[in-house]
């Protein structure tokens, strides 16, 4: 019977040194990986900059915040493009919000379980759909039907493109407000039942409140998305660069600031005013992305800090 090894105390000692070593080695691995995100947000905003600031000296203020865009004649006002991206993007959120919510409500509460594992992976399969393909799916239905429905001059409308905007922001929503709802403590829902609630105060009174903080983070990334979405909006909205002045605005052609850089990047002369007015355009929609995540952040920052005081 062979008798089993046992270490020394040197041999102890290297493999305590290789462990802290490996241990150091994964640390320093995994710090690099979180800071790289911060250095690879600095570089691309340093990119915007280093092309879009010069735009500023180009450019007269006056020009450039005017309710015009037509480059060819020298005009680069870009309230219009700033004024149909804020349309679309508030027209899905109230879009998408009311249905992403009650569909993360059905699942997480109401529905049966073999429900909720159907339900759940189809969902996550739209959230993954390309956007072109809701693009093509607009132009060939729902425009048309826009344009009879509402007996419009063009389907090709804001209202096109918050439908189908929302469309993509609500699997991103569906799918972290659930998996918010569905983290809260059976604990808290017993509790409720138990001194007489009903099922609907228990859900909207108990298990929302505690699920704040996902349910806040889901809708602030599907606004995100919805921001950043190009190609959509691109073929569904009628590219018009019209100024928003009234809420008909939204039965209107529009064009967005993605869809104004995904549509003259490729024509424009490198080095160009404009050229360097749709980098500009770039910086304007990068501040816009970092407001809206900075908002997201601090309120999930407030509720979670609300909670704790609560809980202490």
């Amino acid at each position: 019977m062979d008798t089993p090894f046992i270490p020394g105390p040197q041999q102890r000692k290297a493999q305590a040194i290789f462990s802290q070593a490996i241990e150091i080695l994964i640390t320093a691995v995994v710090k690099a990986m979180g800071y790289s995100a911060i250095v690879f947000v600095i570089m691309i905003f340093y990119f915007l900059m280093s092309e879009g600031i010069a735009a500023v000296g180009e450019v007269p203020l006056s020009v450039l915040f005017s309710a015009r865009w037509y480059p060819i004649e020298g005009y680069y006002g870009i309230l219009p493009l700033i004024g149909g991206s804020l349309l679309v993007t508030v027209g899905a959120t109230l879009f998408a919000v009311p249905i992403g919510l009650a569909t993360a409500i059905y699942i997480s509460e109401i529905a049966p379980r073999w429900m909720r594992e159907v339900l759940k992976p189809i969902i996550e399969i739209l959230a993954g759909l390309p956007s072109v393909v809701l693009g093509f799916i607009g132009i060939i239905a729902l425009a048309p039907q826009l344009r009879v429905l509402l007996d419009l001059p063009t389907g090709l409308t804001a209202l096109a493109g918050s439908i189908l905007l929302g469309l993509i922001a609500i699997p991103t929503i569906v799918s972290v407000a659930e998996d918010a709802l569905d983290s809260v403590p059976r604990s808290y829902r017993d509790a409720a039942l138990a001194i007489g609630a009903t099922r609907w105060q228990t859900i909207m009174r108990v298990t929302l409140p505690a699920a704040r903080s996902g349910v806040l983070t889901g809708v602030m990334l599907g606004v995100g998305r919805a921001i950043g979405e190009t190609m959509t909006v691109m073929m569904v909205t009628g590219n018009a660069p019209v100024m928003v002045r009234s809420l008909s605005a939204i039965l209107m052609p529009t064009r967005t600031m993605t869809a104004t850089i995904a549509a003259e990047m490729g024509e424009v002369a490198k080095g160009s005013v404009h050229y360097h007015v749709l980098f500009l355009i770039g910086v304007i929609l990068f501040l816009i992305s970092l407001i809206v995540n900075i908002i997201a952040s601090a309120m999930v920052f407030r509720v979670k800090k609300r909670a704790e005081r609560i809980l202490s």
